[in-house]
């Protein structure tokens, strides 16, 4: 399988077609060999248009959803960035190419190993995984200027917007099955933030993460 063609099609037929024009991006997919991140079963499919499974019942965003996240947030080279949920570390070596910085926590300690050794292997270096439960937030290191969240959230806990900095950007998937949105929301003030939706979508939900409260009549 000619794995460089496979790499093309998808910038050109999945995530450009996605309204995802962003040069830099486009072009990170393109320098950075997703087929490197993936299961080693799933090679041949790391360039589909499907969630690829890694583990634990833990899939990989489809490569659309990943240039929309991307975009939206827009890593500039002094940004401190928090990923919840690293799973194959794919996004995380995306995130790090634009950022100065990111912090990624991941559930799953073999997922965490599994996305460190292939973090090395690209001489990726300004990353640090961290081992827990992010679904209700990460605030150990102060407030950030990106956080990504790369599993879906029944409810967005208020701990995610208040650990951004001032113009900081959220990236959430938040719903549940049928209708899920992606959204971006922006810090625009101490207390004042925007709220974008993006597109609609489906994504496996973070583990553990909040549900909201069912009532009984």
């Amino acid at each position: 399988m000619d794995l460089k063609q496979a790499r093309y099609n998808m910038i050109e037929q999945q995530i450009r077609p996605w309204d995802v024009l962003d040069q830099n991006v486009l072009d990170l997919f393109d320098k950075i060999p997703r087929d490197d991140f993936v299961p080693e079963g799933y090679r041949r499919l790391a360039y589909a248009d499907i969630a690829i499974p890694i583990g634990h019942g833990q899939v990989m965003m489809h490569p659309k959803v990943e240039g929309r996240m991307l975009q939206a947030l827009s890593p500039h080279a002094t940004d401190k960035v928090l990923e919840v949920g690293t799973g194959s570390g794919f996004v995380t070596a995306l995130l790090a190419s634009m950022a100065h910085h990111v912090y990624s926590v991941e559930i799953f300690p073999d997922l965490q190993q599994q996305a460190a050794a292939r973090l090395e292997r690209h001489h990726i270096a300004n990353v640090t995984l961290e081992e827990g439960n992010g679904a209700m937030g990460w605030d150990r290191h102060g407030l950030y200027d990106v956080i990504a969240v790369t599993g879906s959230l029944p409810e967005l806990p208020d701990s995610f917007q208040s650990s951004l900095n001032r113009g900081g950007r959220l990236f959430a998937i938040v719903g549940q099955p049928p209708v899920m949105e992606a959204v971006l929301i922006t810090r625009v003030g101490d207390q004042e933030f925007s709220h974008e939706v993006l597109f609609e979508t489906d994504m496996i939900p973070l583990v553990e993460a909040p549900r909201p409260v069912e009532f009984v009549f």
